[in-house]
């Protein structure tokens, strides 16, 4: 029986191309005014298409969240599903305009410094988690939590990555005249998608040895594993802190309906449904792609790009 205050230590090269990425979230919500008000007004989201319940948003024209209309709940604690999406800006300064959006409309953030990112943490009016995140490698590395730290500085000086990041110096980033942008820029992407599941061994293997990412961690004291390419931060993240007998929420429930994973072309999307059916996880064919499930019950599409 393994410890539960230890690390275990998963670290392995990816079988997927280092150009794999993630595409468009599926996140249902119960109604699109409410939606907007945090995706579009604070997230800084265009809205580039809508088309019967589904409205689509993006940046520099590229989508990256759909969401789907009609949910009849907000999403459901303690069950399985979305921790976070994790939208990665591609200067600090955008995430200094998105926490100032925030700010300006009374909207309840969390900025989190992990020394290897700075992230800002809020959640749609729905309950839907959302990450806005800028990636600060130079900074330092992740290290072993178990020593009592999670990260280190490039100077050896150990980081607890939970520190509250200074919002004045996050804020100077706008100049001593700021002109905050309503939307994000060009660049921004989906960096990471974090989900809820129930074992974090199943779930390791899953992401790992059937769809192909590199193991990186998993961490039974934080109850929580990531796996990604060949490099941090990770693609995706799963977590147990919805308890070992969390379920799929009920019908109609706010929440997570698919993430989408790209890779380059059909070679790529052939392996990976053959490790699907070695491992007899559920394949359908989609358009461009397959659509899959993790053990849990997370919906994926895998789709050549």
């Amino acid at each position: 029986m393994i410890d539960a205050s230890i690390q275990t230590d998963v670290r392995s090269k990816p079988v997927l191309p280092l150009t794999t990425s993630l595409g468009p979230v599926h996140i249902a919500v119960t109604d699109r005014a409410r939606a907007l008000a945090i995706w579009q007004d604070v997230v800084g989201l265009d809205l580039i298409a809508e088309q019967g319940k589904e409205l689509t948003l993006g940046a520099g024209g590229k989508p990256l969240i759909v969401l789907e209309t009609g949910a009849v709940r907000p999403s459901q604690r303690h069950t399985i599903g979305l921790y976070h999406v994790a939208i990665h800006v591609p200067r600090r300064a955008d995430l200094a305009q998105m926490a100032v959006r925030a700010l300006q409309r009374n909207v309840r953030i969390s900025p989190t410094d992990h020394l290897v990112s700075e992230a800002i943490y809020l959640w749609d009016l729905d309950g839907n988690g959302i990450e806005i995140t800028f990636e600060t490698p130079w900074r330092g590395t992740l290290s072993d939590p178990e020593t009592g730290h999670y990260a280190v500085t490039r100077e050896g000086k150990p980081h607890s990555g939970r520190d509250p990041i200074d919002l004045d110096g996050l804020l100077a980033e706008l100049g001593e005249s700021p002109v905050v942008a309503p939307r994000m820029p060009a660049g921004t992407r989906i960096g990471h998608v974090h989900v809820h599941v129930n074992d974090l061994h199943m779930a390791m293997d899953f992401y790992r040895d059937v769809i192909g990412f590199a193991g990186f961690m998993l961490i039974q004291s934080f109850g929580m594993g990531d796996v990604g390419l060949d490099y941090m931060p990770h693609t995706i993240a799963f977590n147990i802190w919805s308890g070992p007998n969390a379920g799929l929420p009920q019908a109609g429930s706010a929440g997570l309906r698919w993430f989408t994973i790209v890779v380059p072309d059909g070679t790529t999307l052939d392996g990976v449904r053959a490790r699907l059916a070695a491992a007899n996880a559920p394949v359908a064919e989609a358009e461009n792609g397959i659509e899959t499930q993790d053990p849990f019950g997370n919906r994926i599409r895998v789709l050549a790009g």
